[in-house]
């Protein structure tokens, strides 16, 4: 079967939406009704002309390989109405037989692939002059960690108790203090320290967790000189400096495990979080993208597909953040779902993981087969010779929602499911459902 030929369900389809809005419209746009030319090239591209409200109908072209597109629609959302609508044509009913691109669709084609080819242009680096912005730099940083790990010890001498009441500006002003000593790293954690007052029951303890773990980066930090070079490296990264050196390029077959979106504290940010795993190597990733207020982030991966693609993972984050690479075909639907292990081994290898990186707050795991029993305060995911089982929280970070748990016991039926999540130290976040022998999953996020 042709690249374009290998086509995508509905679900995967509308999971590329970036609103209700946008999928709904889309949606309504899936049919063959408003579709002229329409088309596909076995590179893994898919075209057509959509009729709107003028006379001239909107060109509307995807390239499936990234996936990508390009629409002549006034539309800034990304994909527009258009472009769902085309690829819910194509998941349905196919586009015919491989064909050549229009004109207006090639033009566009090529300038992707001539990006794509062209090589990166490095500058030359003054070695002496990067050396003594990095010694100013960690001067600055170092500077601001005192200052931070002050004002902790200052907060733990008076108590905690007016926290509730103390607002998040305090917080919000040391945040920009850890700026302006150019620690990003460090900032994001004081942010998130602003809103654990208001998280519910037991925010007092989950406050003196994040005091020590906020401690404990700040020794760190003033004595990383003297650490192994790989917790060196991601303490820098915890930190909020770049990456040094480039870590390992894995090509492989990456299944999409995960995808969800969170927002900032102060809803500044959109960070998109897309968990992969390697069908090859069986190795994890996480790679993430970000849209500024008002915009969904530009990448988006449908959960269930493989793509073909070098993943560049970047030190100091325990091996699991990565950025993509060239993609070698498009993305189609996998065969089956993963394999998955069992609670304890999902609890060892969340441990494994913490001696690299401390202040790892989760680890991706693929459970399975297990089965979820409902109760209070907490959910349950139990091996199937009901020796051991993972919780799963209700409420607060890293819990389930409501929704997600009832659908995710709607799957399993009271049976044996396979479950994609993240194991840390408050339990299980499910986020992905397989029923047994169907290769299609349910997303729980």
């Amino acid at each position: 079967m042709t690249e374009q030929g290998v086509r995508w369900t509905a679900e995967q389809v509308l999971a590329l939406a970036p609103d209700d809005a946008s999928r709904k419209a889309g949606g309504k746009l899936g049919g063959a009704g408003p579709w002229s030319q329409t088309g596909g090239s076995a590179s893994g591209a898919v075209w057509g002309l959509c009729k709107g409200s003028g006379r001239t109908p909107y060109r509307t072209v995807v390239d499936l390989t990234g996936p990508a597109y390009k629409c002549s629609c006034p539309s800034r959302k990304f994909p527009c109405k258009h472009a769902l609508g085309l690829l819910l044509l194509w998941a349905a009913e196919g586009v015919g037989d491989p064909a050549r691109e229009p004109e207006w669709a090639g033009e566009w084609l090529a300038e992707r692939a001539a990006k794509a080819a062209r090589p990166a242009v490095s500058k030359p680096v003054d070695e002496e002059a990067a050396r003594k912005r990095a010694a100013r730099r960690a001067a600055r940083i170092g500077a601001g960690v005192m200052e931070l790990d002050q004002r902790l010890a200052d907060l733990l001498r008076g108590g905690l108790a007016g926290q509730e009441q103390a607002g998040y500006g305090a917080w919000e002003e040391t945040a920009a203090r850890m700026v302006d000593a150019q620690a990003p790293g460090l900032a994001t954690r004081v942010r998130e320290l602003g809103t654990i007052p208001g998280c519910g029951p037991g925010w007092p303890a989950r406050m003196l967790e994040e005091f020590a773990l906020l401690h404990l980066l700040d020794q760190a930090w003033l004595g990383v000189t003297g650490l192994p070079e790989q917790l060196a490296a991601t303490v820098r990264t915890r930190v909020g400096l770049a990456p040094s050196a480039e870590g390992d390029a894995v090509r492989d077959r990456w299944l999409v495990l995960s995808q969800y979106d969170t927002a900032s504290p102060d809803g500044r940010l959109t960070t998109r979080r897309i968990w992969l795993r390697g069908l090859a190597s069986g190795r994890p990733a996480l790679v993430l993208d970000f849209g500024p207020p008002g915009r969904p982030p530009g990448l988006a991966l449908p959960v269930g597909l493989v793509l073909e693609a070098e993943a560049r993972f970047r030190p100091g984050s325990a091996g699991l953040r990565a950025d993509l690479g060239e993609r070698c075909a498009a993305a189609a639907p996998g065969g089956r779902a993963p394999a998955g292990v069992s609670a304890q081994a999902a609890l060892e290898a969340y441990g494994a993981a913490l001696r690299e990186d401390p202040w790892l707050e989760s680890w991706p795991v693929v459970l399975g087969p297990v089965v979820p029993v409902p109760g209070e305060p907490g959910w349950q995911l139990a091996d199937l010779e009901g020796t051991s089982a993972l919780p799963v929280p209700l409420a607060g970070p890293g819990g389930g929602s409501r929704s997600g748990l009832w659908q995710l016991a709607a799957v399993s039926g009271g049976g044996p499911v396979t479950v994609f999540g993240e194991v840390g130290h408050r339990g299980f976040r499910p986020l992905t459902v397989w029923q047994p022998d169907s290769p299609q999953p349910v997303a729980l996020v």
